[in-house]
């Protein structure tokens, strides 16, 4: 009978500290097991990939094709496959791991809305490595598993990101991360850092809402932030050592299921980075619709969905309303596989 090897890798949400993770900040972020990318992989005579619905070559017009690169951008999840499979096996090579002559075929699909800062292309990468991995019988530590995903959109495809979303979705469930350089070590030739999975002795009440239509591509946020703060531009700089602070006090407040000041710090994290950067209108009044109905809001990636804290099931009600008027939807996302 032929082996499958599955593996499903959640979309994420950065729920405090983003964007500092590439600055060696800190941050926390969490699984929202609501939407995921899973790769299947099975033996097969020559190594195929094989195109998802998404990939798509095929339009009714050239204002469709146009429509769609603006809403998803130009590429598709098949190149994020080749590169993983090409990382894959220099790693190997350079850990002197020799792999067997089986061929596959591999296939990939995504229920992650794409650019809305909900990490769908690290999530392919990584369910694509997992397979790998299991494929071969290939032991790779956690630790670097971010690490390796995260070089292969930066050095392979020029992607800009930072480690978060790959710790989060390697680890899965919540997870606190420390950046700093005193907390870096490299195993196997890769780098990793810090990273605390956090059991909480109650669940704190996190909505994440999205708008699908308006969207913009991480690298557009990414590439101009990191231009500012290399040149060191000091509202940059001290807006970084901020986030990394609104985690750590977020980090204790989680733990002590103190929702109101965790609620205040997520505020804070989108003002601090509105103060920096100049974003959309649409984006901005997504943060101000939640807080208009009074939960807290920010940013949960690049920008297209934001999350926040809200005080029971009438203001969860009124959220939803409010934001559907501004065409955005709210889900209350899954976070553990089972309750804690």
């Amino acid at each position: 009978m032929m082996d499958i090897v599955r593996k499903r890798i959640y979309a994420r949400a950065g729920l405090l500290g983003n964007p500092s993770d590439g600055y060696n900040g800190k941050t926390i972020s969490i699984s929202v097991r609501n939407f995921w990318s899973e790769v299947v992989l099975y033996e097969w005579d020559e190594v195929e990939i094989v195109l998802a619905q998404n990939d798509r070559a095929r339009f009714r017009s050239i204002h469709d094709l146009a429509n769609d690169v603006q809403l998803h951008g130009y590429y598709g999840g098949i190149r994020l496959v080749k590169a993983t499979i090409k990382r894959f096996v220099e790693y190997c090579r350079a850990q002197n791991i020799t792999l067997h002559q089986r061929n596959f075929s591999v296939r990939y699909e995504t229920n992650i809305p794409r650019q809305v800062g909900l990490a769908g292309s690290s999530s392919i990468i990584i369910a694509t490595l997992r397979c790998l991995l299991e494929y071969y019988q290939v032991d790779m530590p956690l630790e670097i598993q971010p690490t390796f995903a995260l070089s292969i959109e930066v050095e392979e495809l020029g992607i800009g990101a930072g480690l978060q979303d790959r710790v989060i979705q390697c680890y899965e469930n919540m997870v606190y991360m420390d950046f700093d350089q005193s907390q870096e070590r490299t195993i196997n030739g890769l780098v990793c850092y810090a990273y605390e999975p956090l059991e909480l002795p109650t669940r704190p009440p996190l909505y994440v809402a999205m708008h699908t239509a308006l969207s913009e591509p991480t690298e557009l946020f990414h590439n101009d932030l990191r231009g500012r703060f290399n040149r060191g531009e000091e509202a940059v700089v001290k807006a970084m050592q901020r986030f990394a602070s609104y985690a750590a006090e977020g980090r204790d407040a989680l733990l002590n299921g103190d929702t109101e000041r965790l609620g205040q710090l997520i505020d804070a994290n989108f003002d601090t980075r509105h103060e920096v950067t100049r974003l959309p209108d649409w984006q901005v009044k997504m943060v101000m619709t939640a807080r208009q109905c009074g939960a807290s809001a920010k940013f949960s990636g690049s920008g297209g969905a934001i999350i926040g804290t809200y005080e029971g099931p009438a203001m969860l009600a009124e959220l939803r309303v409010a934001m559907a008027n501004i065409g955005s939807e709210v889900i209350v996302p899954r976070i553990y596989a089972e309750a804690i």
